[in-house]
């Protein structure tokens, strides 16, 4: 498997970071990789979005499951759980990839992988999967999450936002860098 660099994204108190190219039928899967992402609003979670041809609606129906396991710093607080706030059926939301992301001190951020499936397929829904690991209020949060994008269309573009927990757009993504590669 070779991974090859598309396109690298750096965020600067953006609203949203749009990817409208590079997803086409060159390659069978992609990578979106995230590193220290940091939310300019306090508890907010990454999310993403994509959409068909030229729309940019960004509101494609996402089938979607999400675990996931925290600990803190003091050892104290621990879980593992299936959550039904952080998944979609056959939603049309913003679908978050992790727990919240605090914004006080420099080292609070998130980082992780999304992987799109045959995004050009003019047939079959388009599968993903993610791992998002996020710290924040001295405690770190891996977040597993999967699923699908309910159209036979091909996926063309995605953006990825900082959402509230009801999955509503808010705040920036105040840093961070966000690589897209293709894997053949």
């Amino acid at each position: 498997m070779a991974k090859t660099l598309i396109s690298t994204h750096t965020a600067s108190s953006d609203s949203s970071i749009d990817i409208t190219s590079g997803i086409d039928s060159t390659y069978p899967v992609y990578e979106f990789h995230f590193v220290n992402i940091h939310p300019g609003t306090n508890s907010t979670i990454l999310s993403f979005q994509v959409d068909t041809g030229t729309n940019t609606s960004y509101n494609q129906p996402i089938q979607s499951a999400a675990l996931e396991a925290e600990h803190d710093e003091g050892g104290s607080g621990t879980a593992l759980q299936y959550r039904t706030n952080r998944d979609q059926d056959l939603g049309t939301a913003y679908q978050q990839l992790g727990e919240y992301i605090y914004n006080g001190v420099g080292d609070e951020s998130g980082s992780g992988i999304l992987t799109l499936y045959d995004p050009s397929s003019p047939t079959h829904v388009k599968i993903w999967q993610s791992v998002f690991n996020a710290y924040g209020n001295a405690t770190t949060q891996v977040s597993y999450h999967a699923g699908y994008i309910n159209t036979a269309t091909a996926i063309t573009r995605i953006r990825f936002a900082m959402t509230a927990n009801d999955m509503s757009a808010s705040g920036n993504i105040d840093a961070g860098t966000i690589k897209m590669f293709g894997v053949s």
